[in-house]
């Protein structure tokens, strides 16, 4: 792959196409010449870690389409779709700058058109942790990015895994539906002091914002309980209450989970296996989630 693939595309700046008819016509056009497709499936407000994952687009393929589109079946009645930032125009000024070559902004209408009556199960990893509390959100992504694959039919789509349990719930559909796509997980975005870059975090006060990154380093310090003998047990308590004691007013859950599989960890017991950490803890009106290797 030529390292300049983005900074030739770039003269030009993204296409946007709004429907799934004119979004295959495109997709069509490039495999008649043999390009390899990468996808960033997004809900905009694009940051940092949106574009890492673009770069990551081009160094593995020659072509790269962008999805914005917030889905309002993962969020729920009281949840903020109505208010989740929508940044469009410096969206598409961002993807220009890294070459992008086409970005899909459908209509909810698009997506879901009159009629539509279908929604995709979830189970395995998607059970425990955000379904706790969030039990509608893994139908709704696995739903919506199921259609966004199908439409878009590229080699490879890409999730960053700062939402760790979506990048295991999407690896698990594509497997199971045997959808023909690679999906890759790319290391979090995070800012200087260690909080994950997400959109959410415009919605943090001030204050809010200097305790955030609280949250990576209480993963960072129970990891290394973990890693230096700690029980489970002991050091997940050590961990909820550093969080609740720095200023954010609930937690939904700090757990220890099989990193590949997401199943809880029987007795603590690791038996060589990979694991994560995982967290959701709300700090004012804005829920944070993060989550580290141990």
């Amino acid at each position: 792959m030529e390292t300049n693939t983005a900074a030739a595309h770039a003269a030009t700046g993204p296409a946007i196409v709004r429907t799934v008819a004119e979004l295959r016509a495109r997709v069509t056009g490039w495999r008649r010449t043999g390009d390899r497709i990468a996808m960033v499936p997004t809900m905009g407000a694009l940051h940092d870690g949106h574009l890492s994952l673009v770069r990551i687009g081009f160094e593995r393929a020659e072509r790269v389409v962008v999805s914005i589109f917030v889905n309002p079946t993962q969020f729920a009645p009281h949840e903020d779709f109505q208010s989740y930032p929508r940044t469009e125009v410096r969206d598409m000024e961002l993807l220009e700058l890294l070459g992008t070559d086409l970005v899909f902004a459908p209509s909810a209408a698009e997506m879901y058109p009159p009629g539509f009556a279908t929604r995709i199960e979830t189970a395995g990893p998607a059970l425990g942790l955000e379904s706790d509390t969030r039990p509608h959100f893994f139908g709704g992504v696995a739903t919506v990015v199921s259609k966004l694959l199908i439409a878009a039919n590229p080699d490879l789509a890409i999730f960053g895994e700062k939402d760790y349990q979506q990048l295991a719930v999407v690896r698990r559909m594509a497997r199971d539906l045997g959808l023909p796509v690679e999906i890759v997980g790319a290391p979090t975005v995070r800012e200087p002091d260690g909080l994950a870059m997400s959109s959410r975090n415009a919605y943090l006060s001030p204050e809010e914002r200097d305790i955030a990154p609280v949250l990576h380093d209480v993963l960072m310090q129970t990891a290394a309980a973990l890693r230096g003998g700690v029980t489970p047990d002991q050091a997940l308590d050590d961990g909820r209450r550093a969080i609740l004691a720095a200023g954010f007013r609930a937690l939904d859950y700090l757990d220890l989970r099989d990193a590949q599989t997401l199943e809880p960890v029987p007795d603590g017991s690791a038996s060589g296996r990979p694991l994560r950490l995982l967290v959701a803890a709300w700090l004012g009106r804005t829920r944070l989630i993060d989550n580290c290797a141990v």
